[in-house]
């Protein structure tokens, strides 16, 4: 066969094939528009029971498979919304959000939770959630420490609300943790000055460790700083009364010793002017 003749068959093949495709789409048309009980927008749309998808969220959950969980659950609530199937699925949406990491998408499903059922037997575990998926965004103390605010607030809230909850004695060692972490900030920001010889704007900084967070782990430190930044303006009274408010609270840290140290080397010693802001506040100490 020639190649005139190759080219004539593939140019009959071609159309042949392109009526084939409009007598098909033709048909399928004519078909959709003669039975009134097809409605194609909603083809593969259909979705199971919301008890069925519940179910099935929980058993991907025990085997592991926490991200079908996830897509189970948010199913639940597009589809069922305001129900009592969506209420539970919201909860457990949540719990697996903040399981997998997915934290912002943990905080906004809580959010909304907290915000439609507020009142609810969940509510606690919900806002406890909130809590943690706050506290696990939290980062070293050289960085913005919004998350750490955050979590105080979110915790307080489940002490406040729901104080006989289970999950009290967890948000307050969340709180503490937070609170640590806003104390240390100040520290880093304090110390930053004192190195570079800016003593009042570093006192400012351990003022409001000992004032605001004086029952932290930043507080010995807090003191002893103030006693080195007075001391090296030449403020001595302020210095012994840091020094003072140290050794009665923690008289075997090493920052007291050091604290002590310093103020003996030019002849002075630790004493506690009642009068100063470093005494007044001393008095939410532990150890007064």
């Amino acid at each position: 066969m020639g190649y005139a003749g190759s080219e004539s068959m593939m140019k009959t093949a071609r159309a042949l094939f392109a009526s084939l495709l409009v007598l098909s789409a033709s048909a399928l048309i004519s078909g959709c528009q003669s039975d009134p009980d097809i409605d194609i927008t909603k083809l593969g749309l259909q979705s199971d029971p919301p008890d069925v998808l519940y179910s099935q969220g929980l058993a991907n959950m025990k085997a592991g498979n926490m991200a079908e969980a996830a897509r189970k659950f948010d199913s639940i609530d597009r589809d069922n919304p305001f129900s009592e199937w969506a209420r539970k699925g919201l909860v457990m949406s949540t719990f697996v959000k903040y399981r997998q990491g997915r934290l912002d998408e943990a905080l906004a499903s809580g959010n909304r939770y907290m915000a439609q059922y507020p009142k609810s037997k969940d509510a606690a575990y919900v806002q406890y959630l909130i809590g943690l998926s706050y506290s696990k965004q939290i980062v070293d103390v050289t960085q913005d420490q919004r998350a750490a605010s955050r979590t105080i607030d979110a915790m307080q809230a489940v002490i406040d609300n729901y104080p006989d909850s289970e999950y009290v004695d967890d948000a307050q060692a969340k709180i503490r943790f937070a609170r640590d972490q806003l104390a240390g900030k100040e520290m880093q920001i304090g110390r930053y000055y004192m190195e570079r010889k800016e003593y009042l704007a570093a006192i400012s900084r351990f003022r409001i460790v000992v004032e605001k967070y004086p029952n932290t782990n930043q507080i010995e430190e807090a003191l002893a700083r103030l006693v080195e930044a007075y001391y090296a303006m030449g403020i001595v009274e302020e210095a012994q009364t840091a020094a003072a408010v140290l050794g009665r609270n923690y008289p075997d840290s090493q920052w007291y010793a050091d604290s002590y140290k310093l103020l003996k080397s030019n002849g002075a010693e630790p004493r506690e002017n009642q009068g100063s802001w470093i005494s007044q506040a001393s008095k939410k100490l532990l150890g007064t």
